[in-house]
């Protein structure tokens, strides 16, 4: 059985730890350059770590040639764009902050403060912000002038970022400093956190809604429940005591069907 690995990082821990558990289950597993190409015959099952145009363009290459990626190209793009992921999740029911598209940054008009500005397209080192003042406002319009955004609510909670993370229906779970929050925290309640059942039941619905394996769900609390305020494809899942397994397992069943679909027909 042979895994592809869509990444520029294939030493990244989780990515490694999978790798070597695949390896030792008898498989070859193959990093694939995101701007790279694949000659001869696909793997059996690839995963879509990185999110760049070119990974997107060499996945959706990919899954013509008939391979099954994970998480699916379509599906990755989708969680690129915070509008159309906003759209997506309030039609399908989930408690999506309220997400409005706001053109540029430098054209961007007074909202009622304070709000929270996000690039509106999700990738590293993106702009996410607090905006409490006009003085902050034009601060991040010097210097994102022509930075297409988004505006969210601001929620204050309770001062700390809800992180749950989903691989092959597995839940994990965190709770980190919130950089947007102005609550007085204790930091040794940081860290491992068990969600509710209710949490870890919307942490699940969202990857049916949005067709996905491997992702992670930021959560606030709202005024009478959760808020879900990102969604982002094939997150890093560190520190997550089972997520290589997790992984490795998601892998080794989505290439078994694969086999089992391509034997049947």
């Amino acid at each position: 059985m042979r895994v592809g690995l869509i990444t520029g990082d294939p030493g990244h821990p989780v990515l490694a730890a999978a790798a070597e558990l695949l390896v030792r289950r008898g498989c070859r597993v193959e990093a694939v350059p995101p701007g790279g190409a694949v000659a001869g015959e696909p793997a059996d099952v690839y995963l879509l770590k990185a999110r760049t145009p070119q990974a997107l363009a060499l996945a959706r290459e990919l899954e013509r040639r008939g391979a099954v990626v994970v998480n699916s190209a379509a599906a990755t793009e989708l969680c690129q764009d915070r509008v159309r992921m906003a759209e997506l999740a309030r039609g399908a029911g989930l408690p999506f902050a309220a997400t409005v598209a706001a053109g540029p940054l430098a054209e961007l008009g007074s909202p009622a403060y304070p709000f929270v500005v996000k690039s509106r397209h999700s990738r590293r080192h993106d702009l996410v912000a607090l905006v409490d003042r006009p003085a902050r406002l034009r601060e991040l319009a010097e210097r994102w002038p022509r930075e297409e955004v988004i505006t969210q609510p601001y929620l204050p909670g309770n001062g700390w970022d809800q992180k749950l993370w989903v691989v092959d229906g597995r839940v994990f779970a965190a709770r980190r400093r919130s950089e947007l929050s102005t609550a007085d925290v204790e930091s040794g309640a940081a860290g491992e956190w068990e969600p509710s059942e209710r949490r870890a039941a919307l942490a699940l619905r969202v990857g049916e809604v949005f067709g996905l394996e491997v992702y992670g769900v930021d959560l606030l609390d709202g005024a009478a429940e959760p808020v879900i305020v990102d969604v982002n494809a094939f997150p890093g899942v560190r520190g997550r005591p089972g997520a290589p397994e997790a992984l490795a397992g998601l892998a080794l069943r989505v290439a078994g069907e694969r086999g089992r679909s391509a034997g049947s027909a």
